[in-house]
Order: structure tokens, then sequence, then C-alpha cells
């Protein structure tokens, strides 16, 4: 069942479950002046969806993320996240949503099941030792609840971090390269975790990554940046007939390499 601590917002049960509004996020720099990490930005996904975020290194992926979920303000334009304004009131939106990436850490020197209880209180979970074992039985993790988490392989991490990110069954769930560096059967196993998840639930996903064939496996739409702009969008075979290519992979360096 879920273990959500709060019901739907109320105040926008019809909106978009994500929407970016000309969003800008733009940087100084000493040396260069000022950089745009994010140019204009616009797009809107619906409810009960899960869309791929691809892009280059660089292209502004990570930083269209952290303004969905209100940790930088835009310099301009509007994230909402279920009609909710990140930049005034994340607090109201944060109970329904989550992000997992396999590049932020939980502390070492706790274990995963003290890690995950404190993120159950943190998120204001009213059954936090129930949300944690029902977690921990989804993502195969029981027999490594007492282990220290810097003691955990690469892998273990990744189901860790992402047994964090599902605590709250999040109504909307930013995933940032949930599989980088991870085995083929380890990544196929954390996909289908996934895809058994959003069955269960109907969650919004907004999947940035560089696996091809994982955005191809996961994800109905598409939305390509390059050079901090949105460049194409459409669904994984739409893309692949309208470049006249067989394969994602074959778009994305089109795009990137400007054929």
């Amino acid at each position: 069942m879920p273990c959500r601590s709060l019901e739907t917002p109320m105040s926008h049960p019809d909106s978009p479950a994500l929407e970016a509004r000309a969003l800008t996020k733009v940087y100084q720099d000493r040396r260069k002046g000022s950089v745009t990490a994010v140019d204009a930005l616009t797009f809107t996904i619906a409810r009960d969806r899960v869309v791929g975020l691809l892009g280059g290194n660089g292209a502004g992926k990570t930083t269209t993320l952290s303004m969905l979920l209100g940790l930088l303000l835009p310099s301009s334009g509007e994230a909402r996240v279920l009609g909710i304004d990140m930049a005034r009131d994340r607090h109201r939106a944060l109970p329904f949503m989550n992000f997992s990436s396999p590049y932020v850490d939980l502390p070492h020197r706790l274990t995963v099941r003290e890690n995950l209880t404190v993120y159950a209180h943190l998120y204001g979970l009213r059954h936090p030792a129930a949300a944690l074992k029902a977690r921990a039985r989804d993502l195969d993790l029981e027999d490594l609840l007492d282990r220290p988490a810097g003691e955990l392989s690469a892998g273990q991490k990744t189901r860790v971090a992402l047994a964090k990110a599902l605590l709250n069954d999040p109504q909307v769930l930013l995933l940032d390269e949930p599989t980088a560096s991870l085995d083929p059967d380890t990544g196929d196993w954390v996909r289908t975790t996934l895809e058994t998840w959003r069955r269960r639930t109907g969650a919004t996903v907004l999947l940035a990554s560089h696996n091809m064939e994982e955005v191809e496996r996961l994800c109905d739409d598409v939305l390509i940046m390059k050079d901090s702009r949105l460049v194409e969008q459409g669904s994984p075979a739409e893309l692949r007939e309208r470049y006249g290519r067989d394969r994602l992979e074959q778009v994305f360096l089109d795009i990137a390499r400007g054929r």
C-alpha cells in the first residue's frame, strides 16, 4: 500500500505533474561573465507519464532537475510541480515528490536502516517502520539493513538510494542517471523494479540518462537539450521516424553533432 504522508494537493488536482515555463538559469562567472545553464526551457509533462531528459554533458539537465526540486532559484521563468510554484511554495510540493542519483551519497557511518529511518521521519511518514520494511522487501535490502552505507557496493548503494527515493511513494519522481556505473544485470534489475513500482502507483517520472536503451525501454516521451535549450521532443518512436533512424542513440548523435 502507498505510504504517503499527505493526500494529493487538492488546490491543483487537474494540473500537469511537471511544468517549465521559460525556465532560465544564469550564473555569474568571474572569468566568463554571464553563463546560461538553462535557457528559456518550456515543457509540460502530464501525470502518469515517464519522460526522458537527454542531452550531452553540460546541456543543462542537472540544473533543470535542481530547479524542479526547488534547490535552485531560476533567474527567470517558473518551475511547477503538481501546479505548485517551486520558487515560492516548494514546501507544499515536496511531500509528494522525491529524487535519486547515484552521485549523492548517504552518510557512510550510518547503517542502511538508520539512513532510511532518518529520511522516513524527514518525509513525515505516518508509519515509518512499515514504509522502511516495504521498501527493503521491494528492493531486496533486508540482508543489508544493519550494514554501514559506506561498506556497500555500487549496486547496493543504488538500491538503497532508490529505496530512499520511494519511501514516500512519490507522485513525482526525478531520477538523475539511476543506473550509471552498474553492471548490465544490476541495471536491468533496477529498471524492472522501477517499472513494477510505476505500474502500481501511476507516478510521473522524469529520467535524466545517457543510456539510450534505458530511455527507449522506460520512457513514453523524450525531451532533448543542447547548449542549455530544448531542441527536440517526442516519443522514442516519433523521434526515430523523424530522423530516419533505427535507434534513439543515432537520433541523439545526429542532434549532438548537428547532422
